[in-house]
Parts: structure tokens; C-alpha cells; sequence
């Protein structure tokens, strides 16, 4: 089985920061390369943005699929060491002879945890849903996603009362230690691979586009989990202001992207993410007025395929230009999108139900260790013999591209490992 939050690296492992597709991918792909690997999470649990996705593209497959086949390679490795709630507080040493020392936040839950749910009944206190985009609620204690790995419970401390002990009173197994504390941990491992993924950008901070100022303005990540069995409507997608079926969705692209206020770079999958949701709503409501907004329509290599056949079957009416405004109606809470319609040479206002915002990726490298080499737009580059990048902190990606640069990542760990450290 592999280790969970058990024992420290060997000098010969390779340290993975980051327990999403690609950070997964690259921990199994050298384990079972027959290398040590050491998996460090800062979440509660791995699979990252791909766990709270209802499907990815070109197949459209659901990834629960996909991840609990990876969770099982993990489970059957002996050669994976898995911390959560870990992050890297120093890394320092040369290829081969690297000391990394990680921080691990308590989970106050143990491995005697049997997901019984006393402890999340008798809790008083309810938090944002984190893992729905904050559109719900979920308690302090509690199964951080219905997947989750390790299927272990998780309390956010901070929210309890103080003295507050119902859960760990509630449960037989005597799964809750509430007195926990954060602990250290010093790794020697020969290589490092960052993988750190991505967060979607701040909406907020686009102010025409009316993203927190109107509810039913909505970014694709929430679309996602609104369109999720698992999801906050049990995957119908409704209007989060009345509850009421969308009859016409505009999908707003490069919202934040390709803007020099905001993020200059193209994020490279948006275009395709937004005609897979567009999918989503056809198949809900086949009458649905479904309308996107775009400069340019990038849907590189194999995609183009897929872009097309998806426009073709679900009649998304494209218009390239640019949205300049988002309002909301006085009464219907309706949005009032003013945009420019460059082929026709027009300016353009038309009303709809739901606003999807097409937010653009950010890499995570907050969390990196000092001396990281970053490019002009803050993504994370190979640069440091014995340190690679892979998946979306170091460039946006699909899901299936960040699989192959994981792999290739692991690859490039092993040569350092083998002593044949690679240079980028």
C-alpha cells in the first residue's frame, strides 16, 4: 500500500509539490518506474481542479473515472509517499543531494476515520464550499468531496467556537484529535518536480463584467460544478438567482485574458472549455439561445476537430468581439451584454439569462521554494538542473497535454536521479 503522512524520502526519491493531475501523474509514473517518490499536497486531498470538473475534453469523460484508477495505483505502490495539508517550507542542495523540509498543517481527523458522518450531523457551524466555488455551504467537519483521497475527514479549526468538542463527543472511533499540531518534516531526495497547478482568475477584478455584482454572472469553473452530478443543483444548471432554467447563455471569452490590466497571455484552453459547457447546456435545454463572444477562436491541434463538431451540433452562435459591458435588468435580473460585433461593423446589446465568464489560468507558484525560475507572465520554467516543471504552472494546458508533460517531468527527475542530471 502507499504511504500516507509515513516516513521521510530516501536519498535516491523525487519530491513532487503538488497533488493535481499532472503532480499525481508524475509520483505514479516514477514509482512505478521503480524510483521512491514523495507526493506533497497543500489541499486536504489530491486530483486538484480535475476532481471538480463534470467532464474534459475531447472525450468528454468524466473524471472520476480517470482519477480513481490513479488513486489505485497509488493505494497498490508502496514506492509513493502521499503527505496533505503539506507544503514546502525550504528547499535547498544540488541535484542528487537536495534537504526539503515540509510543513504539515493538522487534519484533527486520524486514519480511524470510517466516514460514518456523527461528527458532520452534530456540527454547528457551516462554512463556503470551497470545492463548489463557494455557491454552497458544507460543515467544518467534514468529507472534503464525495472522491476524496485519502477518504479521510478534515475540520477547518478556525471556524469552531472555541471549546467547541461536539464532534470529537460524537465520534465511537475516537477519530478526532483536536489537540493536533502542525508538525515538520526533512527530506533528502535527489530531484524535484513542481507541480503546483493553477487557480482560475479573480473575476472580481474585471468590473465591467459585472462578476460579484450580479448573481447571475457566473465564471466557467462554476459552470462546471453547476453542470456536476455532485454539484450544487445535482448537475442541472439553473440560474443561481431564481433557480429558473437559462433560456439564453452568453459565453464571454478572454474575460481577463489577453489584456494587459488584467492577464496578457492567453490562456489556451478557454475557447474549447466554453464550447464543452456550451454542450452541457444543449443537452439540458435543446431550445437554449447559446451565444459566444470571442477575439480570436484558439482550439489548437487535435481540438479544432472537436471544436467544430461541437459548434455544428449545438447551434452556438459565434459573434467576434469583444464584450465591453455587462448590466443587469431592474426586475428580471436579466443581463444586458454590450459588445462589439467586428465582422459586421456594428456595436451590439442583446439580454440573457446566465453570463459565463471564461476566466483565464494563473499559475500557483506562491508555494514554490525561493530561487524558482519564473517567465515574463509568473509561470514556472525549468532552468535548475534537479528541477523541473510540469502541467499548469509551467504553461496553461488541457488535462491530456498536462498528463504528458507530467510523464515527461518524471522522466527528466529519473535521468537526475540516475545521476545524469538534465539541463531544461
Amino acid at each position: 500500500m502507499a504511504n500516507l503522512n509515513a516516513g521521510n524520502g530516501k536519498s535516491g526519491a523525487i519530491l513532487v509539490v503538488g497533488g493535481g493531475i499532472a503532480g499525481v501523474t508524475c509520483a505514479i509514473e516514477a514509482a512505478e518506474a521503480g524510483f521512491e517518490a514523495v507526493l506533497v499536497e497543500k489541499a486536504a486531498y489530491l486530483g486538484g481542479h480535475v476532481a471538480a470538473f463534470h467532464r474534459y475534453f475531447p472525450k468528454l469523460c468524466p473524471p472520476p473515472c480517470g482519477l480513481e484508477i490513479n488513486f489505485r495505483r497509488i493505494r497498490n505502490n508502496p514506492r509513493v509517499t502521499v503527505y496533505t495539508l503539506a507544503e514546502i517550507e525550504s528547499l535547498k542542495g544540488s541535484p542528487g543531494n537536495y534537504e526539503a523540509v515540509i510543513r504539515i498543517a493538522p487534519r484533527f481527523v486520524t486514519s480511524a476515520c470510517t466516514l460514518c458522518g456523527e461528527c458532520e450531523r452534530v456540527c454547528p457551524v457551516e462554512i463556503p464550499d470551497a470545492f463548489n466555488s463557494g455557491m454552497t455551504k458544507t460543515k467544518a467537519i467534514r468529507l472534503p468531496h464525495r472522491m476524496a483521497f485519502p477518504a479521510q475527514y478534515v475540520v477547518e479549526r478556525s471556524a469552531c467556537p472555541e471549546g467547541c468538542r461536539l464532534c470529537a463527543d460524537a465520534c465511537r472511533y475516537n477519530a478526532i484529535g483536536l489537540a493536533q499540531q502542525e508538525t515538520w518534516k526533512t527530506l533528502r531526495v535527489a530531484s524535484v518536480v513542481l507541480a503546483t497547478g493553477w487557480e482560475p482568475y479573480d473575476a472580481a477584478k474585471i468590473d465591467n463584467l459585472g462578476f460579484g455584482q450580479f448573481s447571475n454572472v457566473v465564471t466557467n469553473v462554476m459552470l462546471e460544478r453547476l453542470a456536476a452530478p455532485d454539484g450544487p443543483t445535482r448537475g442541472k444548471i439553473l440560474r443561481p438567482s431564481d433557480g429558473k432554467p437559462p433560456r439564453a447563455v452568453a459565453f464571454v471569452q478572454c474575460a481577463g485574458s489577453r489584456d494587459r490590466n488584467h492577464l496578457p497571455y492567453c490562456s489556451g484552453v478557454c475557447c474549447t472549455a466554453s464550447l464543452k459547457q456550451a454542450a452541457y447546456i444543449r443537452s439540458q435545454y435543446p431550445e437554449a439561445k447559446i451565444t459566444m463572444f470571442y477575439i480570436d477562436l484558439r482550439t489548437p491541434g487535435q481540438l479544432e476537430e472537436f471544436a467544430a463538431k461541437t459548434i455544428a451540433a449545438n447551434g452556438v452562435e459565434l459573434i467576434k468581439g469583444k464584450v465591453g459591458k455587462v448590466q443587469e435588468q431592474p426586475g428580471s435580473r436579466d443581463l444586458l451584454v454590450s459588445a462589439e460585433d467586428v465582422l459586421k461593423g456594428r456595436k451590439i446589446a442583446r439580454e440573457y439569462d446566465l453570463v459565463v465568464l471564461a476566466v483565464g489560468i494563473v499559475p500557483q507558484t506562491g508555494g514554490l521554494p525561493a530561487g524558482v525560475n519564473l517567465d515574463e507572465f509568473g509561470f514556472a520554467a525549468d532552468g535548475n538542473p534537479g528541477v523541473y516543471a510540469a502541467g499548469c504552472v509551467k504553461r496553461p494546458a488541457e488535462v491530456a497535454v498536462s498528463i504528458r508533460d507530467a510523464t515527461g517531468a518524471a522522466l527528466k527527475a529519473i535521468e537526475c536521479v540516475a545521476g545524469r542530471a538534465h539541463h531544461g
